[in-house]
């Protein structure tokens, strides 16, 4: 960040994009988590059963997933700052809303909606930063940024859980959207989508069509067309990530939805049990920052080579689950393992990778395009894991622990997929354009 080949303008300036959206996409989660460490309490005063609460958190999986590609849309049509201020603005208003609500629908309604706006909050960040950071840099410096969203699950539990505890419900949602009120203020000062816009040089070299190498050669123009885009959406490098992030999304949020309540069949204590399942997001914001250095300083850039890489520590580690999880304390620290090996592939697929495969203009359509498809996977564990864990307990943490190994198996064995059609595709420019030189 620091680097003495900038002006001091541009350094100020980067500084200011990159804490503007780190806090913007942290101030996303708190229009959005509120809803989950206030369900029980809500349930109880509403008298509705666990159930139908849970399905206002479908409503809002269903829509994310669909915002995904509206929004990775939007925000290549329209750019990144519009698609976060309004992203962001939105939510803040439907959260508005819920802290005045009684009725059931009126939150499954809104909660709809609110995944609807939710969606645009990483494309956009991803967009947002894309023309400030050069690829030699790109994953050292994003992988510290992409730990926004860990920062933001826990502002949440902890300011909205004293607001909870102390003033009610409707109170979290008060104060957890002022805070990201106070939040869209500051992208709405200090974001701009390139130097360009804030009178600087550009950071990032314009490649040129005679030595551009990405494994997407899209439109780099401000803004694309629909027929653009779709051809954009339908290449084989995008469908691909978008099925290996399926893979990894499916493994984060089973550990995120299922880890503390497998330690408590387990019999481990419940408020024992929050301490020991936060072994997995501790160890996953170290793997976070260690993919991102190590794909600048080791792997050169190669994200699919060390998504592999990582991949066979998942295999590896979801073994010693199996292995010498025999007990709840073991099995917290094995996860702790998969934590490490899940969150480096999750943050360079919908990161650094997205940006690397088409382009930085592209980076805002092709993060949405990936996170869209892998949005499926959240809504999919809940399903099989309560399905494979609903008679035998014990039987089903087996299953499920088969069930992801096999996950992990299969993200891997698509990054090999990966790594050749990256290496086929680059030779192919390369040929095509030696071929161009020689006539």
């Amino acid at each position: 960040i620091l680097d003495s080949t900038l002006t001091w303008d541009h350094r100020r300036w980067r500084w200011q994009i990159l804490i503007a959206t780190y806090f913007g996409y942290a101030g996303y989660y708190l229009t959005r988590k509120t809803y989950n460490i206030c369900m029980k309490t809500m349930a109880d005063e509403f008298d509705w059963n666990l159930q139908d609460a849970g399905r206002i958190w479908t409503a809002f999986l269903v829509a994310y997933m669909l915002g995904q590609f509206l929004n990775s849309f939007l925000g290549r049509k329209w750019g990144p700052r519009a698609l976060l201020l309004g992203g962001l603005g939105l939510s803040i208003a439907i959260n508005l809303i819920f802290g005045i609500s009684n009725s059931y629908y009126t939150f499954l309604t809104f909660m709809f909606f609110n995944g609807l706006a939710q969606a645009s909050g990483w494309p956009a960040c991803v967009g947002g930063v894309a023309e400030w950071l050069r690829p030699s840099e790109r994953g050292t410096i994003m992988g510290f940024w992409s730990t926004s969203y860990l920062i933001g699950n826990m502002l949440v539990k902890f300011a909205g859980g004293i607001l909870l505890q102390h003033y009610g419900w409707r109170w979290s949602f008060f104060g957890l959207t002022l805070l990201s009120a106070l939040v869209w203020i500051i992208i709405l000062i200090f974001q701009r989508n390139r130097p360009e816009d804030a009178g600087l040089t550009p950071i990032v070299e314009k490649t040129s069509s005679d030595n551009d190498y990405r494994a997407i050669r899209a439109s780099q123009d401000v803004h694309l067309t629909t027929r653009q885009y779709f051809e954009l959406a339908l290449t084989p490098v995008v469908l691909t990530m978008g099925i290996s992030y399926f893979c990894i999304k499916f493994l984060r949020y089973a550990l995120d939805s299922w880890l503390p309540t497998f330690l408590q069949i387990q019999e481990m204590e419940p408020g024992t049990a929050s301490y020991y399942s936060s072994i997995f997001d501790w160890a996953g914001l170290g793997g976070a920052i260690f993919a991102g250095f190590a794909l600048d300083r080791v792997f050169r850039g190669n994200w699919a080579a060390l998504c592999f890489t990582m991949g066979l520590g998942m295999i590896g580690s979801y073994l010693a689950v199996i292995n010498y999880g025999t007990t709840p304390v073991a099995m917290a620290w094995c996860f702790g393992a998969v934590g490490f090996m899940v969150y480096g592939p999750d943050t360079l697929l919908c990161g650094a990778a997205s940006v690397a495969v088409a382009g930085e203009r592209n980076g805002v359509a092709v993060a949405g395009l990936v996170n869209g498809i892998a949005s499926i996977g959240p809504i999919v564990q809940m399903e099989i894991i309560g399905w494979l864990a609903r008679d035998d307990q014990l039987a089903g943490i087996r299953n499920t622990n088969l069930l992801t190994l096999g996950m992990s198996i299969t993200f891997t064995l698509l990054m090999i997929v990966m790594m050749w059609r990256l290496h086929v595709t680059h030779a192919g420019h390369r040929k095509r354009d030696a071929e161009r030189s020689a006539s």
